[in-house]
């Protein structure tokens, strides 16, 4: 069987836990479609997310690339639409970089949309009754840096391999702990990357159907 190669960031922030972690931990060799998901943890660290997520793809060949990071505060699971080529750090990463205004690829181009059917994966989690919706962006920070380097990598490899971002909320404990902020039980969001694996793999064109927002 081929192989889906799924990411997922480690804690940061001073968070104990990431909740992209502990949901890609849940589908290692999982069958989708008759292909086995292999996951990865990633550094929230600049340049070497990067480095890790070509040297993983290099290890698995797979045919589909999905990274996952946590979005604090969103009420849903987010496909990402576009990535920009800025470093703009509000927090420092991991390694205590903290660049401001900053390429991730000097003289690459501005952003690269994602080769993922985003608004079908997300009209298949909703209709698996999971909230979802699509984003028109992944922030600044190692997320957006990730998903900047991973389409740099696949648009210079010839686009053979589909891939891209997908932002998912708290978990309930880190909700119960920080206060006041939207969550998502654990099991939920692995069935929710399921659904959206699943419908990345059948549909090589992207449905016609509205998901912008105003602002």
């Amino acid at each position: 069987m081929k192989n889906i190669l799924v990411t997922g960031f480690g804690p940061f922030g001073g968070e104990p836990v990431n909740p992209a972690l502990e949901a890609i931990k849940k589908l290692e060799g999982r069958t989708i479609g008759n292909h086995t998901v292999v996951t990865r943890e990633l550094p929230v660290i600049r340049f070497q997310a990067i480095e890790a997520v070509l040297q993983h793809i290099r290890q698995t060949d797979p045919v589909l690339v999905l990274a996952v990071g946590q979005a604090g505060g969103r009420l849903e699971i987010t496909p990402e639409r576009v990535a920009v080529n800025v470093d703009d750090f509000r927090i420092p990463d991991n390694g205590g970089l903290q660049p401001v205004d900053e390429p991730i690829v000097a003289g690459a181009p501005a952003a690269y949309w994602s080769t993922l059917p985003i608004k079908s994966m997300v009209a298949a989690m909703r209709e698996a009754g999971i909230p979802a919706s699509v984003s028109n962006s992944a922030g600044t920070f190692v997320c957006n840096h990730l998903f900047y380097g991973l389409m740099h990598h696949l648009a210079q490899s010839g686009g053979k391999i589909r891939g891209g971002f997908l932002h998912i909320p708290y978990l309930p404990e880190q909700a119960a702990r920080i206060g006041a902020q939207p969550s998502m039980a654990v099991d939920t969001i692995v069935l929710g990357l399921e659904v959206a694996l699943a419908a990345a793999l059948t549909s090589q064109e992207d449905i016609k159907e509205t998901g912008g927002a105003i602002c």
